[in-house]
């Protein structure tokens, strides 16, 4: 198994290896500083030829182990790298801007040669939050991303803290709060900590939880969901509430040690209005993990090139995050245009698709990705080979037994006492209902009640629900054929074989539903025993 190499020593190595350009690219200014400082000192410990260390940026020049203040063009102070008779390590602050300029361009590929040249030991570093790097130089330029603070520096950063607070945290809960601050920076985890402990005399997770939700407000392509919804309130679904369940631990450190790989994440296709987009907020309460919804729309900007930026931004912002759930509701529709990407909108849609597989397949970071699709036929099958997703399952009709839960738990939502209610006819007139629709019924049967001045009850129920025509009968091709395409390619939500007799129904011929007070009759649904 291959090693993963921290940023710092990557950084050390380079330097070392003389690469004349070298791009960092991070928003922690000062830490990366503090590691540009360590990297030099380690390097001057172990050989007889000591560098010095300046910084640069357009409003201070040069500063450090020499300053030359006047130097603030930034084509003269490539100039001066050049004619540096030390040999030195440069840091120039916040440089992007200017490699727009040809000029700038020309001069930093001329500093590339001399310092391969030069006897003197002399690497440049660019330092930027953003990055930006043009064609022309880009074959001569390292990358090194530097990683956000690891659990180890965040689990100092908390020691140091409780020390100088007083405070004593047995292990299992310093590793919770760890957990809590990965994805922050390190003032930005220095700052939140601080202030839980100002206000809490404690570290408090709500308070943590509060930083992470105003990251994700300024990058403005992710919404931080609040989910009020409770793993409760999905009715059915039994086989996906069981898997969902099993993983519930599974981003711990503890489990690292068993064995386990980081869950990736599960795509949920299937009927619209059968608990899709409910299971994906209820696994955020469940799991105590922010829920990040992106909608892909956002994602594509008009100009060349901001959309395979913003793709790559909204990951990143997951990322920083993490651990934490990344919904993606209805993904056919944002990724629809693949095939035709190249006609329609010169490949930018296939880029950013290309980006976003890439990183489920690739990523090992602790994003779990909740998808939801309802028509299969739009998705590109790229998406749906083995190792995008852990687990495809497809969510049906509810059967009887999860059309009474669904009633159940609808009834009590509207804050009444489900036991007063007749949920075997219910179960029965909701017959081909999705949950969504289960839903409508009892709110429609509320409006009644408040209306004619009374309480609901199960025939009002009734009555509403003989008043729907449910999307089982108007859309009944389409879901016969997305049943057909899940049969050998999905595993089942409910646990139920996919196609198979769902409800008792086989004797009911012809009679249908009868509201009460309605007087309108449907035909018996066929649809491969949901109605």
């Amino acid at each position: 198994m291959v090693q993963k190499i921290d940023s710092r020593t990557e950084l050390e190595h380079l330097v070392k290896a003389r690469y004349p350009v070298i791009y960092i690219n991070s928003s922690e200014e000062e830490r990366v500083e503090r590691a540009i400082g360590a990297t030099r000192e380690a390097l001057n410990a172990k050989s007889a030829v000591k560098r010095k260390l300046l910084y640069w940026s357009i409003t201070e020049g040069f500063t450090g182990d020499q300053e030359f203040s006047d130097l603030r063009d930034p084509i003269k102070a490539l100039d001066l790298l050049i004619k540096f008779e030390d040999s030195a390590i440069f840091v120039l602050r916040d440089f992007h801007p200017y490699l727009k300029d040809p000029v700038v361009v020309r001069r930093l590929r001329d500093c590339h040669r001399n310092f391969k040249e030069s006897e003197k030991l002399k690497t440049v570093l660019l330092l930027s939050a953003q990055m930006k790097i043009p064609t022309e130089i880009e074959k001569e330029v390292a990358i090194v991303d530097f990683a956000l603070p690891s659990r180890a520096d965040i689990r100092l950063l908390i020691d140091g803290l409780c020390q100088d607070f007083g405070l004593t945290h047995r292990d299992e809960a310093r590793d919770r709060f760890t957990e809590a601050a990965l994805g922050l920076t390190y003032e930005e985890a220095n700052n939140v900590l601080a202030k839980s402990l100002v206000r809490h005399r404690d570290f408090d997770m709500d308070t943590i939880l509060s930083e992470k939700k105003a990251i994700i407000r300024k990058s403005g392509l992710l919404e931080y969901y609040e989910s009020l919804e409770q793993f409760d309130d999905v009715g059915g679904l039994s086989a996906l509430k069981d898997w969902l369940r099993k993983r519930q631990g599974a981003f711990s450190q503890k489990a690292r040690t068993f064995g386990l790989p980081v869950p990736k994440g599960i795509l949920l296709i299937g009927v619209p209005g059968c608990g899709k987009s409910m299971t994906a907020k209820a696994v955020g309460a469940l799991w105590q993990m922010p829920l990040l919804r992106l909608d892909v729309g956002k994602v594509f900007s008009g100009l060349v090139g901001s959309s395979e930026e913003n793709i790559r931004k909204a990951i990143a912002t997951a990322e920083a995050v993490a651990p934490a759930i990344l919904w993606l509701d209805e993904l056919e529709k944002g990724f629809s245009g693949v095939q035709s990407s190249g006609q329609s909108d010169a490949g930018t849609t296939a880029r950013v698709f290309g980006s976003f597989i890439t990183w489920l397949q690739e990523k090992t970071s602790p994003v779990f990705v909740i998808a939801t699709a309802n028509d299969v036929s739009m998705m590109p099958p790229e998406l749906l080979r083995k190792g995008r997703f852990d687990e495809i399952f497809f969510v049906d009709m509810p059967t009887e037994d999860e059309r009474r839960d669904i009633m159940r738990i609808h009834i009590k939502k509207k804050n009444r006492d489900a036991s007063l209610f007749d949920l075997d006819a219910l179960a029965v007139a909701a017959r081909g209902f999705s949950g969504a629709e289960m839903e409508q019924a009892v709110i429609s049967a509320l409006y009644d009640a408040y209306f004619e001045s009374t309480d609901v009850d199960t025939a009002r129920v009734v009555t509403a629900c003989n008043e729907v025509i449910p999307l089982s009968l108007t859309m009944k091709e389409k879901i016969d054929a997305l049943r057909d395409w899940a049969r050998s390619r999905a595993r089942s939500a409910s646990g139920l074989p996919i196609g198979a007799p769902m409800d008792d129904d086989s004797n009911a011929e012809g009679g249908g539903r009868t509201g009460p007070s309605s007087g309108r009759r449907f035909r018996n649904l066929e649809m491969d025993g949901n109605g």
